[in-house]
C-alpha cells in the first residue's frame, strides 16, 4: 500500500473468512524450520494442508510415506500435499488453487509457506497482500517463527534479520529445547517477550508441536469462522510490557546496530533497542478521512519501520467497528465487524516498529486526528 486509497473496505468478515488461510513459517538459518515442518507433515491434523516449500529434499520426505509423486507435487500418506516453488511464489499459489478447483490435487483448506533461504518474511507477506488474484483466494493467518534455543540469543545479538523475524511473529517456537540448559531457554524467552509481547511462545523438542497450537493465529475463530478480535489484537500484552518497564523509548537513535548495550541502558542489546511494541488508544470516535491521513503520513514517512500494525477502530462514519492490519507499507483490506467484542468502544492500535518510537507515532496520530489519546 502506498496511499489511503489502498485501504478499501473488504467484503466483510464472513467473506474474508472463506478465503484459504496461509501460515508463513520462517526462522533464522539452522533454527529448525525443516525439522518442525517434517514433524508437522506426520500429523493426522495436516491431512487437508498444502505446503509450499523451496525443495522437497530439504524437508526430508524420504522418511514419510509418499502416496503419489510428480515432478512438482508430492501427496503424502497422511493426505498432506507438498509442492515446490518452481518460479514465482504468486504463480505457485495461483496454480495450486486452480489445480484444487479442477480436482487435479487433493482438497486442502490451509496453506503453509516455508521460507527456507529467505531471511526476511515480509516479501512473502507482501506477495499475499498485493496480488489481486492471490488475495482473492488466500488470506494471511499468521507468521510462525522458529528460534534456536541453543544459539538463539547469539543470533539475536548478531543478526538483525533474526530480530525482525521474532518481532513480526504471531507464534514463536523455541526449538532444540532438549539441547539447551534451562537458564539459557529462560533467558531467550525473556528476550523474545521484550521483542514481541503478544505472540505465544511455544517450546519444541525434536520439532514436536501440535498443529492446533501453531495455526489459526489470525482474526477468525476456526470453529465458527467469526472474528475473535480480543485474542487477535491482544492489546493487553502491549500495555503489560510497557508497565513492566520494557520500553526503550529514545534508546535506539544514535546507537550502533551491533553488540551489547552500555550498562546504563540495562544491557539491552543493540538490535533489540531498535524494536518497540506499544498500543495507542483513542478515546473518542475518529473521522475516517482523518485516520486515512494518519496512515498516509505514517507509511510515507516511516513505512519501512512499521513491521506490524493491528487496529480495532471506532469510526464516526461507520455503524460497526472496523479492523485494520498492515505490514510495513502494505495494508489488508479493512474488515467491518458486525458488533463490538465487548463494552469498550475505544479505538486501539497496536504496533511493532523498528527505529520508530511510540512518541513519534503518537504525535503523528494527534496531529491528524485532533483527538484525545490515552497513554496506556
Amino acid at each position: 500500500m502506498t496511499s489511503s486509497a489502498s485501504l478499501p473496505v473488504s467484503e466483510g468478515a464472513a467473506g474474508a473468512a472463506v478465503r484459504l488461510p496461509v501460515s508463513v513459517l520462517t526462522g533464522f538459518l539452522g533454527s529448525g524450520k525443516t525439522t518442525l515442518l517434517a514433524e508437522l507433515l506426520r500429523h493426522p491434523g495436516m491431512a487437508r494442508v498444502a505446503c509450499v516449500i523451496n525443495e522437497f529434499g530439504e524437508i526430508g520426505l524420504d522418511h514419510l510415506l509418499v502416496a503419489k509423486s510428480t515432478e512438482e507435487m508430492v501427496v503424502l500418506g497422511s493426505g498432506c500435499l507438498c509442492c515446490t516453488v518452481r518460479s514465482d511464489l504468486i504463480d505457485t499459489l495461483r496454480d495450486l488453487f486452480m489445480r484444487r478447483v479442477r480436482g487435479e490435487c487433493p482438497e486442502f483448506d490451509r496453506v503453509v509457506i516455508e521460507t527456507t533461504g529467505l531471511a526476511d518474511p515480509v516479501p512473502v507477506l507482501h506477495a499475499l497482500m498485493t496480488n489481486p488474484l492471490v488475495a482473492a483466494r488466500y488470506r494471511l493467518d499468521g507468521v510462525i517463527t522458529t528460534v534456536d534455543a541453543v544459539h538463539g540469543v547469539g543470533q539475536l545479538d548478531e543478526h538483525r534479520e533474526s530480530v525482525k523475524q521474532a518481532a513480526v511473529a504471531d507464534r514463536l517456537v523455541i526449538t532444540k529445547t532438549d539441547l539447551a540448559a534451562p537458564e539459557t531457554v529462560a533467558a531467550l524467552i525473556r528476550r523474545l517477550r521484550l521483542l514481541n509481547p503478544a505472540a505465544p511462545i511455544i517450546a519444541a523438542a525434536h520439532g514436536a508441536v501440535a498443529p492446533s497450537v501453531l495455526f489459526d493465529a489470525g482474526l477468525y475463530n476456526p470453529a465458527d469462522k467469526s472474528p475473535d478480535v480480543r485474542r487477535w489484537l491482544n492489546e493487553a500484552a502491549y500495555c503489560d510490557a510497557a508497565e513492566s518497564g520494557h520500553d526503550h523509548e529514545g534508546e535506539a537513535a544514535g546507537h550502533p546496530d551491533h553488540g551489547h548495550a552500555p550498562e546504563h541502558l540495562g544491557g539491552v542489546p543493540g538490535h533489540d533497542r531498535r524494536i518497540a511494541a506499544f498500543c495507542l488508544v483513542v478515546e473518542e470516535p475518529m473521522g475516517w478521512e482523518a485516520f486515512l491521513d494518519f496512515v498516509d503520513a505514517l507509511i510515507s514517512q516511516h513505512g519501512e519501520s512499521v513491521l506490524r500494525l493491528k487496529g480495532l477502530l471506532n469510526i464516526r462514519e461507520s455503524e460497526v467497528p472496523l479492523v485494520v492490519h498492515g505490514v510495513q507499507h502494505l495494508f489488508h483490506p479493512v474488515v467491518p465487524l458486525t458488533h463490538w467484542p465487548d463494552d469498550d468502544h475505544r479505538s486501539k492500535v497496536v504496533l511493532i516498529t523498528r527505529d520508530l518510537h511510540r512518541g513519534t507515532v503518537e504525535e503523528l496520530l494527534k496531529t491528524h486526528l485532533k483527538a484525545p489519546i490515552a497513554l496506556d
